[in-house]
This record gives structure tokens, sequence and C-alpha cells, in this order.
């Protein structure tokens, strides 16, 4: 990430591998931008930034980034797109804690799926305490852990409107 600030104005770069976005409180300063990047690499310019990195973003009136894209291929990996949507991403009366009788899970299943939601929460901080609580569980997960796991993907089925 790269920041210039000319006098009360700012551009700020992201470089991503070979993708650029850029963005500017002023249009001259985008401008300028484009012809420097353009004299010195080959560069196309694709438009409106829509998509990157997994996040959607959405421009109608500000700026809306979510990404319902990914998390429906969350639903997909883990065979879950016919779960019933939740209300609330755990139940009121659940305590996750360390389940040393429970049935255990399998971990690589169980790892992915965390690492899945730990991306997600780029864009759905209403999810971050419990996906980070989920974790936590990583060494030896219980049914009980996967359980609660679940349950946030079909907390996520019912908000797909969701979003930063």
């Amino acid at each position: 990430m790269f920041i210039n600030k000319a006098n009360s104005d700012i551009i700020l770069v992201q470089i991503y591998v070979d993708d650029i976005i850029f963005g500017s409180s002023n249009a001259k300063l985008c401008e300028d931008f484009v012809k420097a990047m353009q004299g010195e690499l080959e560069m196309s310019m694709m438009g409106e930034l829509s998509f990157f990195l997994g996040l959607q973003v959405k421009q109608p009136e500000g700026i809306f980034v979510c990404q319902s894209k990914y998390w429906k291929d969350i639903l997909k990996k883990f065979e879950m797109e016919a779960c019933k949507a939740a209300a609330m991403p755990m139940s009121t009366n659940c305590y996750l804690g360390v389940d040393e009788a429970g049935p255990e899970v399998d971990q690589t299943k169980y790892r992915g799926l965390i690492g899945s939601l730990l991306y997600l929460t780029a864009s759905r901080l209403d999810i971050m305490f419990l996906v980070c609580l989920c974790a936590r569980f990583q060494s030896c997960p219980k049914e009980s852990h996967l359980k609660v796991a679940k349950r946030i993907l079909k907390y996520l089925k019912g908000t797909i409107s969701m979003g930063l």
C-alpha cells in the first residue's frame, strides 16, 4: 500500500502481484498516476473496481464490500448449500469450551472450515469473535466445535446482503 499526499488531497495505491488498485480524493491525481504508470509499464485500465482478492466491491452511493461469492463457495465446499438459515451465529444457551468427552472430528476438515471463515471475517466483523473462539480448538476439535462452526455457515446463509 502506497500513500501520497498532495496538499489536502491523497492518492492510495494498492499493489498485489500484477494487480494495481488506486483511488484518490482528486480525479487529477488519478489521471497523473495513470499517465506515469503507462509511461513505465504496459498497463490496461479495467475500469471501476468490482472484484479483488475475493472481495466484491459495489459503488452505488459510496463503497460496499462483501464476500457473498466466497461464502457461497464455502457452503458448497462443506456440503451445506441446502442448510436452513439461522438468525444468530450461535445459540444463546451454547457454551463452547474444551469438550474432552465429545466425539472427535476430522482435524483437516475442521481446520479448513475455520481457515475459510477467518478469511471471511475481512468483510463480516459480526462473526469475528465466534470464529476466533472456534479457532482455539483446532488442535483437537470435537463434534460440539464443528456444530458451532456449521452454525456460523447457517447464519451466513441468512445474511447474504451484509458487508462493509
